[in-house]
């Protein structure tokens, strides 16, 4: 379903208090945005876990973001390959309230609408119970490109939440939709999406599973 790009000042951040909050970082220059929603979203009072995939941690190191969200940022599926310990993607996907990938990259996008997840990302997305936030981030030609909007309707049709990509000039030097939306106007939506929830923190939600 289209989500709406709501003003900055939205909304009061305290419905977002105590909330259990995957962000999921993919690989787009946008990636260096994760940094201050990471920070927004800890003033606002949530719990923030991090994933980042290996083309994002090119933009946006681990580092910055484990020391942000106080929590070590998840790259992959082991946590120590020489005694098996893995991350567990179906755990993570019930821990969390809301998941929001943030930048979602062509790539990635094209990955969650076709069921396919060769990341810890991609496996949390189709393990998660909880709202699914989507912000895209591309330029403008691949944002226009056919399979990527038919890409972006699939995933609404499931239930996700899709920002709109706003216009503006792009990394490429060109000028147009296609930017990621800003962390401020993130925080926004996700305040007024819980104000309307009407839940405690750690209540289960009643929106389609992601």
């Amino acid at each position: 379903m289209p989500v709406p790009s709501p003003p900055i000042d939205a909304a009061s951040p305290a419905p977002l208090a105590g909330r259990r909050l995957l962000l999921g970082v993919s690989g787009s220059i946008a990636a260096y945005k994760a940094a201050p929603l990471t920070r927004l979203l800890l003033q606002a009072g949530a719990e923030v876990q991090v994933i980042l995939t290996e083309s994002a941690a090119a933009f946006v190191t681990p580092l910055t973001l484990g020391t942000l969200s106080k929590k070590p940022v998840l790259t992959s599926f082991l946590r120590d390959a020489a005694s098996g310990q893995w991350h567990n993607h179906v755990e993570l996907g019930l821990w969390a309230e809301a998941y929001v990938i943030a930048p979602a990259s062509a790539n990635t996008l094209g990955q969650l609408a076709n069921g396919l997840c060769p990341n810890l990302l991609s496996a949390v997305y189709l393990s998660a119970r909880c709202p699914v936030f989507l912000a895209p981030a591309m330029d403008l030609d691949m944002y226009a490109h056919p399979a990527v909007q038919q890409n972006l309707q699939r995933l609404r049709s499931f239930g996700n939440h899709v920002f709109d990509s706003p216009a503006g000039e792009l990394a490429s030097g060109l000028s147009g939709p296609g930017r990621m939306l800003e962390p401020e106007q993130i925080v926004a939506a996700l305040t007024t999406f819980f104000s309307k929830a009407k839940l405690q923190p750690g209540a289960s939600l009643s929106e389609p599973a992601g």
